[in-house]
């Protein structure tokens, strides 16, 4: 399998970089998220108010591994928490190139403001959440990564342009 999964922090662009990158290379686009909302007939804020992070985490962990089972590429972003679970680890560096989408604080901060969907985040200090779970994530993040994109002050284009260029020369 050569997938192109796009991880990272929320807000750092995996799911609109992933449809533009989609788009580009002409792969079907796989948001994991979108995947949960329609396996389980609920949002993902909807998820974790009812039943938990944990539940949530075991969805997520059984849509990757039925991913993982494709054999057309695709261009699929995950969510932020997934790369972080041991189980999900395997399955990611099977699936073909990891692409970690990084931002800063100030960018995170500036991109998920007004985003009111990310239970992870929900009744927090922004900032002072962003900061520990960056802190908690990153090595975890760079254990499955391939590649490293720093996705601040860049447009879109410009972001797909470095994955696209980076990818065909990983495959080649």
């Amino acid at each position: 399998m050569n997938h192109i999964i796009l991880i990272g922090f929320m807000g750092s662009g995996k799911t609109s970089v992933g449809k533009q990158l989609a788009k580009v290379m002409q792969l079907p686009f796989v948001d994991m998220d979108q995947l949960i909302v329609e396996k389980t007939g609920m949002e993902i804020t909807e998820i974790f108010e009812r039943y938990g992070e944990a539940h949530f985490r075991r969805i997520e962990s059984e849509c990757l591994e039925e991913l993982s089972k494709e054999e057309e590429r695709r261009v699929i972003s995950v969510g932020g928490g997934l790369p972080v679970q041991p189980r999900n680890q395997p399955y990611l560096r099977k699936m073909g190139t990891v692409v970690l989408l990084e931002a800063s604080v100030q960018t995170l901060q500036r991109r998920l403001k007004y985003d009111s969907s990310r239970p992870m985040l929900k009744g927090k200090d922004l900032q002072k959440n962003i900061e520990t779970l960056q802190r908690q994530r990153k090595a975890e993040y760079e254990k499955v990564s391939d590649i490293r994109v720093v996705t601040d002050d860049k447009e879109f284009c410009q972001i797909v342009d470095e994955i696209r260029k980076i990818v065909d020369c990983v495959k080649n």
